[in-house]
């Protein structure tokens, strides 16, 4: 089976622009092609893991990837799928967190000797004289056609900066630099991206008269239609130090019934015919499956050791075996402390367990919440300093865990 194929398999394609040249170029290992990343924070995300894993599937079927970090665009801000203007970042942070990609990237791409590029739009978009883009590119670009991009017409109600609005000029422009420059042919991405894409194929087409690809890869969602890599803590990073082996471990461990199949087919690099043959098993093999599937998935992030260390960990706190060596742990710092203890319930939101005191007084009412193994019931159950000094172990539900110590 060819890698055109492998992806259609894996539910992987979404939208193309021109499917059987596609095919024939990824197919052939001709495509140059690139995928963005906007530096937003100063690590990866699992939003951002199927494009690295579609990266390096091209990769191994003889194709050559750019990777564009967004330190230029990072400074505008992309609107798609917001409802609000992000946040602006400072040229410091943007250039910090494209190094944070770069390094967590080196774990999935080959940038050897004629491996992947790496290139950074703030070396060409930044020095952008405006009337110069506006004689040059601007005049490509028709208003109307760009209002009724989805990205934009979402905006609209609550306001669209002028700002947000030179994105899909800014990204079709990168799309037609990295053409001149680099011979990229291809614009991957997810497929919220489609009109932005769309726009750069149509931009090189006006200026060069060459043709120039885009297909979009299907994006995470639960069976629920929300996008996956969130939970009650915020995103589920890359970097260890933001989340955690065993939380990584712990969050596909515990996908939905539903989704375990979707995510094996779409995330991991096990074989198409072992996943067929795991789609014939018994649904009283389902934990297995998840088990798998977190392995896999902790394993290209964080290496062998630290995946079975995971598991290990988890499957001790499900034996009741309580080994807390690995698990995701707050300090509690002593100024939280009054008269020397702190409620409960106070806890849960420094950890982040919980949003807010009533959705931890909700958790303890539903019987959800333990302290060392033994049931909350009290919303006014305090712990105490010499308790903290211990450590206690806190257990959400029937699969989160979570260590408590005060700080030294």
């Amino acid at each position: 089976m060819k890698i055109f194929e492998e992806l259609q398999e894996r539910g992987l394609i979404a939208q193309v622009t021109d499917e059987k040249e596609i095919r024939d170029l990824i197919n052939n290992g001709g495509a140059k092609f690139y995928i963005g990343f906007d530096p937003t924070a100063d690590s990866l995300h699992v939003g951002h893991f199927m494009a690295l894993c579609l990266m390096k599937r091209l990769q191994m079927a003889g194709n050559k990837p750019i990777v564009l970090l967004g330190g230029g665009t990072g400074l505008i801000g992309d609107p798609t799928g917001r409802t609000d203007l992000r946040a602006m970042l400072t040229p410091e942070v943007v250039s910090h967190n494209c190094n944070c990609f770069k390094k967590q990237m080196e774990k999935f791409i080959d940038f050897g000797e004629n491996g992947a590029v790496v290139v950074n739009n703030a070396d060409w978009l930044v020095n952008l004289k405006y009337v110069d883009l506006l004689r040059e590119v601007g005049a490509c670009f028709s208003v109307n056609t760009m209002l009724r991009a989805e990205c934009y017409k979402q905006r609209m109600e609550r306001g669209l900066s002028f700002l947000e609005f030179n994105y899909m000029i800014m990204q079709s422009y990168d799309f037609l630099h990295l053409h001149n420059t680099l011979g990229c042919n291809m614009q991957f991405g997810g497929d919220d991206q489609w009109s932005n894409m769309l726009a750069g194929t149509e931009l090189i087409r006006k200026k060069t008269g060459d043709d120039a690809y885009a297909m979009t890869i299907t994006l995470l969602l639960n069976s629920e239609g929300k996008k996956m890599g969130k939970t009650a803590k915020g995103a589920v990073w890359l970097d260890e130090n933001k989340t955690t082996p065993f939380e990584f471990y712990q969050y596909w461990r515990n996908v939905d019934d539903n989704d375990v199949m979707k995510c094996i087919k779409m995330l991991t690099f096990i074989p198409i015919e072992e996943i067929k043959e795991m789609e014939k098993w018994d649904s009283s093999r389902i934990n297995e499956k998840k088990e798998i599937l977190a392995l896999e998935l902790t394993t290209l992030i964080h290496g062998k050791e630290k995946a079975l260390k995971a598991k290990e960990t988890a499957n001790n706190l499900f034996s009741g075996n309580i080994d807390d060596e690995n698990m995701p742990k707050t300090e509690i710092e002593e100024s939280s402390l009054i008269d020397g203890s702190i409620l409960i319930t106070d806890t849960l939101q420094l950890a982040k367990l919980t949003t807010s005191k009533s959705e931890a007084r909700r958790l303890i009412e539903q019987g959800g919440l333990s302290i060392n193994n033994e049931k909350v019931s009290n919303f006014n159950q305090k712990l105490s300093k010499e308790e903290l000094e211990k450590g206690v172990i806190v257990k959400k539900g029937k699969k989160i865990f979570h260590k408590l110590i005060l700080k030294k």
